[in-house]
């Protein structure tokens, strides 16, 4: 039986198809709705509105499960690496073993920047965010590379090349902003360990590749691979819609991620924590005061809009954090407050209530802090984790066949129409 929605407008009644997911989820197929009614849909945020059809990543909010082409998130962050996550996000499969050696191939052979590109980074102001560095760095990318071509080798050439100049790009950020001398990578270590020792190698004091910091940053960029329609997901694919160049397109997936409330969030959490701690609140404190809408104090890292149970990742990245701390022997007392709060909130009726429960960023700003990461990259490092997911997303987008360029409706609220008023006769309250 074909599932329809009958929608009556002023006594008449227009039908309206369902168009049914792979895993069961449903949607009101609405595309002819304005051409017939003239009436069109409010929905600010687009939280109840599907703009694609995505064979990318699944989530179940309700049930909380992620899955990357049908991989569960759990399996891939035990068993996957970065790379091997990136190809399976952009190709739909995972790699065999000889493709995954000529990606990483690849990746070290395109690591190297443009020696003009260089030049740029010694411009920038000391103080300038690195956030800011790499959307400008990554757009600049179009002038130094060729222009996509309609060949499937050239593609996968330029993917592999976004996604290897990123980490230099933004090691090689860092390093400036530190006045220290630029890194450059090595042919015999990987992904993950290339970025780590560009990041912190020293002339003085060689740095040290450690197997479980490595594995650490591994399922780090495992679990912000992608993460279906999400804000800078979003902006990917709108700009996008205009057949803009690749390079640009991820410049502005970057830009949106900048915000506090989408790759800054994991910022919060520590400076949130970092308050508790200075502060000397006890969780009790904290609880009340998160409660309280007349308070300013906010418990970041709580909550998601998709997930109303435990986020997936939020336990993946807890054990890792408790795996890295472990093993650079430290204690963080920032993690023990995050414990106590988890505990305190997750036995907490307020808060199983209103389905708040501890998201991916509440974990995750105190692993990069473990690895050494400075706050103001902590976006950064997002940026290159969500890298392959935007490559994906842009890449469905621009082969999907039902697509057009994104052109949202708006409900107008302004004035109605209004005559011209000659400034002569307009009054002395006129500002000049």
């Amino acid at each position: 039986m074909i599932e329809i929605v009958k929608l009556v407008i002023n006594g008449k009644e227009h039908i309206l198809p369902v168009i049914e997911g792979s895993e069961g989820e449903k949607a009101i197929d609405i595309r002819g709705l304005r051409q017939e009614t003239g009436y069109i849909t409010f929905d600010p945020g687009f939280g109840n509105t599907g703009t694609c059809r995505s064979a990318i990543t699944y989530m179940d909010g309700e049930k909380g499960i992620l899955r990357y082409r049908g991989f569960p998130i759990e399996q891939l962050a035990e068993h996957s690496t970065f790379v091997e996550t990136a190809f399976l996000l952009i190709t739909g499969e995972l790699p065999t073993r000889k493709e995954l050696t000529r990606t990483s191939v690849y990746l070290n052979d395109f690591s190297p920047l443009h020696e003009n590109m260089k030049a740029f980074y010694q411009n920038y102001p000391p103080k300038a965010h690195p956030m800011g560095i790499l959307s400008a760095m990554v757009n600049a990318m179009r002038s130094f590379y060729p222009e996509l071509i309609d060949l499937e080798e050239e593609m996968n050439t330029t993917y592999l090349r976004l996604i290897s100049k990123i980490r230099t790009m933004a090691a090689m950020a860092y390093r400036i902003s530190q006045g220290e001398r630029v890194v450059y990578p090595r042919s015999d270590l990987c992904y993950c360990a290339n970025f780590l020792n560009m990041m912190f190698d020293n002339v003085v004091v060689p740095y040290k590749i450690d197997s479980d910091l490595v594995r650490a940053l591994n399922v780090f960029w495992i679990l912000h691979a992608d993460h279906e329609q999400n804000c800078s997901t979003t902006a990917v694919r709108v700009v996008g819609s205009g057949k803009v160049n690749i390079y640009s397109t991820i410049s502005a997936g970057i830009s949106a991620l900048w915000g506090p409330l989408h790759g800054g969030a994991n910022q919060a959490v520590v400076n949130m924590l970092e308050k508790i701690y200075s502060d000397g609140f006890t969780v009790k404190e904290c609880l009340s005061k998160a409660k309280d809408k007349n308070d300013p104090f906010r418990l970041y890292g709580f909550g998601h809009r998709v997930y109303k149970t435990y986020d997936p990742r939020a336990k993946i990245m807890k054990k890792i954090c408790d795996i890295a701390l472990s093993k650079m022997k430290r204690k963080d007392p920032l993690l023990e407050i995050a414990k106590r709060l988890e505990d305190a909130a997750l036995n907490d009726s307020y808060f199983k209530e209103k389905n708040l429960y501890p998201n991916v960023d509440f974990y995750s700003g105190i692993l990069l802090r473990a690895m050494g990461i400075p706050v103001n990259m902590f976006t950064v490092m997002f940026a290159i984790g969500r890298l392959p997911g935007w490559i994906s997303q842009w890449k469905e987008d621009v082969a999907d066949p039902e697509m057009r360029i994104s052109r949202p409706r708006q409900i107008y609220s302004g004035s109605q129409k209004r005559d011209y008023i000659p400034i002569k006769d307009r009054g002395q309250s006129v500002k000049q």
